[in-house]
């Protein structure tokens, strides 16, 4: 692959600015990953969405997305409402930016419905390549991996995973392992993840945490608590764990080693999405076993 300037499609206004940050960097990347597949005549195309949404502007509450017992008034409305996915917005792309198939996973049976209702109305929209399924992400990701493993010299898969919360289990991004993928991954790292991480660590979601991560409990306090040693009055050596300093950028390494342990070429420097005060609330982050795409993907993070 070789890297290629490639002109915006049109941007929508739903969400806050982070929203466009994001769909505006992957419009980018999919033009330019197009633009290579389309010199090599053997493979088929494959996009897969593993949370599309409606194709409507909606926010958290409506989209019943794990918050567990974060107080709503800690969360800013900017942050709250979202536009998930970017079915409306790859699917609009003109020749020669298609994909032989689209694969559109969202869980809510409603939602899937609206969303295919919605991909009807896009002009020059083969309906026949486009596969709605009202199901799991992460059991939709494990069939997925099966069947790049089974056709492996047939088809290449896009992979977009832009939750708003922690649905995704890590054991199933596992089997994506040797696959001819490139994924893009929305991590919220500032906006969930570090909430869950309260210092107090009393870690009430552990088996979320451990979940996403595919860490154990004690890894993950030993990441995030690290131990402090420290003599008493008597010299009595006391043991002590503190929140790390910048936890934020701590979960989106740690995401970014455990990336790197299923592709082989990650983004080092993701792209980070921030509120209007300034704040980390998510992570953009590409992982390829293709050199090349990595250089393509930086690159593009690096122009934002």
């Amino acid at each position: 692959m070789t890297s290629k300037n490639f002109n915006k499609g049109n941007t929508n206004n739903w969400g806050g600015s982070w929203t466009n940050q994001k769909l505006d960097l992957f419009e980018k990347y999919v033009k330019a990953y197009i633009t290579i597949m389309n010199k090599y005549g053997f493979w088929e195309t494959i996009y897969f969405d593993g949370f599309a949404g409606s194709g409507e502007k909606g926010n958290v509450e409506k989209l019943e997305l794990d918050l567990f017992s974060i107080e709503q008034n800690t969360v800013d409305d900017e942050e709250l409402t979202v536009y998930q996915g970017a079915a409306e917005r790859i699917l609009k792309l003109e020749e020669p930016f298609k994909f032989n198939y689209y694969y559109f996973i969202e869980k809510d049976q409603n939602k899937a419905k609206m969303l295919k209702n919605k991909i009807k109305t896009i002009p020059n929209v083969d309906i026949d390549k486009c596969i709605i399924r009202a199901d799991d992400s992460n059991q939709q990701l494990v069939k997925l991996a099966e069947v790049l493993k089974e056709k492996r010299n047939r088809y290449a898969a896009l992979i977009f995973l832009d939750p708003f919360g922690m649905q995704l289990n890590w054991k199933d991004i596992e089997k994506l392992k040797g696959t001819r993928s490139d994924i893009w991954i929305l991590i919220p790292s500032g906006i969930i993840v570090n909430r869950l991480l309260d210092k107090s660590q009393k870690l009430r979601h552990i088996k979320k945490l451990e979940n996403f991560f595919g860490l154990k409990e004690e890894e993950i306090l030993n990441i995030f608590y690290p131990k402090n040693h420290q003599s008493s009055l008597f010299e009595v050596e006391v043991e002590s764990r503190s929140k790390v300093s910048n936890p934020i950028n701590k979960i989106t390494e740690i995401y970014v080693e455990n990336l790197n342990k299923i592709w082989d070429y990650v983004t080092q420097r993701p792209l980070i999405l921030k509120n209007s005060k300034g704040i980390p609330i998510f992570h953009f982050v590409f992982a390829s076993n293709n050199r090349n795409a990595r250089k393509i993907a930086s690159e593009i993070i690096d122009k934002k």
